[in-house]
């Protein structure tokens, strides 16, 4: 069985960060693993509440895992501090990690600040050129590229830009878009442009997305599919959960994993 290690906040809620990770990880048939950032204090009406890891204990968290279960993908969410960036970037390089999948999480969808500018810049230049893939969605890839993006030809040119700064391909999400739901893949080795066209689905409930998009894209990448393939995949995943149209909570709802793991499981993974 295929091993994949998530690096993120905790949700107590269960709609996003590490829950949603291994939720979906167990939804696409690999063995999940966790190491906590942060604790948060939020459900789908916000965030109220930031409770970092202290960094030489996410070290020992890390140390935990490689040295014991190599992970096979690695997917990175919640980073609120500098340190621990330095100390997750000296250990994906000690372990030589691969197919890393970082999601720059930096506002959650009910607005609240998750991450200290420090911190994203330390991202920026320590773990970015170690990905194999970034999932910035259209607000976080404005902030990177530090400009409005307009249409198409504006997420293309970011893309670009984005993937030969930090040397990785790029995944910028469209689903804050108002017309459509349409991805955009850049691919750094080749230099190719790829779209990846998605209808909107009726769903205000979508909390936990952005996390769950990039876990399964990890978990496709652990099982060996191409990286276009890997996406393509977790946007169907995505699709299934939110079909499923779950309903709870007083705000943003979460998605119910369940209603994939007996769809995928007749795909045989």
């Amino acid at each position: 069985m295929k091993k994949v290690l998530t690096i993120a906040g905790s949700d107590p809620s269960g709609g996003a960060g590490i829950q949603a990770d291994l939720k979906t990880m167990l939804g696409n048939g690999v063995y999940g693993m966790s190491v906590i950032t942060a604790l948060t204090a939020q459900n789908t009406t916000g965030v109220t509440g930031i409770m970092p890891v202290e960094p030489e204990f996410l070290e020992r968290q890390l140390d935990s895992v490689f040295s014991d279960i190599m992970p096979d993908a690695v997917k990175i969410g919640m980073l609120p501090d500098p340190e621990q960036v330095e100390i997750i970037a000296h250990i994906l390089t000690r372990y030589e990690a691969k197919n890393i999948v970082i999601d720059p999480v930096m506002v959650a969808t009910s607005k609240a600040t998750l991450v200290q500018q420090e911190a994203i810049a330390a991202a920026k230049a320590l773990l970015y050129p170690k990905a194999r893939l970034l999932t910035p969605n259209l607000p976080e890839a404005e902030a990177l590229f530090e400009e409005k993006l307009k249409g198409k030809a504006g997420m293309e040119e970011a893309a670009r830009k984005l993937g030969r700064r930090f040397d990785t391909s790029v995944l910028i999400k469209g689903g804050h878009g108002k017309e459509n739901a349409d991805d955009l893949l850049y691919g750094v080795k080749s230099d190719s442009i790829s779209w990846i066209y998605g209808r909107r689905i009726d769903n205000p409930n979508t909390h936990g997305t952005g996390c769950t998009l990039s876990s399964a894209i990890a978990c496709n990448l652990a099982k060996n599919y191409s990286l276009y393939d890997s996406v393509v995949r977790a946007k169907d995943y995505i699709n299934t959960l939110l079909l499923d149209r779950l309903d709870i909570g007083k705000g943003n709802g979460p998605l119910n994993h369940g209603a994939a793991i007996s769809y995928f499981n007749m795909k045989r993974f």
